[in-house]
């Protein structure tokens, strides 16, 4: 199988409210946007917000969006109302880390990868 691109679909309970919550909130660019539709630029993939949900995010579902300055991030974040499930922190496998919540509950990890973290080195060699 030969993959050319991807995104992640979200089918929110409230089109309008998720759509200024990912748009306003978390100020994600937008790439495109269609009848019913809009999809935003989330790093190297997309996330499309379409159609409707009704029964909700499960809870074994999570977006992980890392970020360049968490501290910075976090105060903006807070700045605009977003809901924070957990403070930053450092993790014990050494990334840092705070949790959010989209207007349906979905938990969204903003991550920021420190400088000596292995994920930041060329592991081929």
């Amino acid at each position: 199988m030969e993959l050319l691109s991807s995104r992640i679909l979200l089918r929110p309970k409230d089109r309008a409210r998720s759509l200024a919550f990912y748009r306003d909130a978390l100020g994600l660019a937008v790439y495109r946007e269609f009848p019913g539709g809009t999809v935003f630029f989330l790093g190297n993939g997309f996330l499309e917000l379409s159609g409707q949900g009704e029964a909700g995010p499960s809870p074994d579902v999570a977006l992980w969006l890392q970020v360049r300055d968490l501290a910075a991030a976090a105060t903006r974040l807070g700045e605009r109302g977003v809901p924070v499930l957990r403070e930053p922190r450092r993790e014990p496998w050494g990334l840092h880390e705070m949790w959010i919540s989209d207007p349906d509950g979905l938990r969204i990890v903003v991550v920021e990868i420190p400088e000596d973290h292995p994920l930041r080195r060329d592991q081929r060699s």
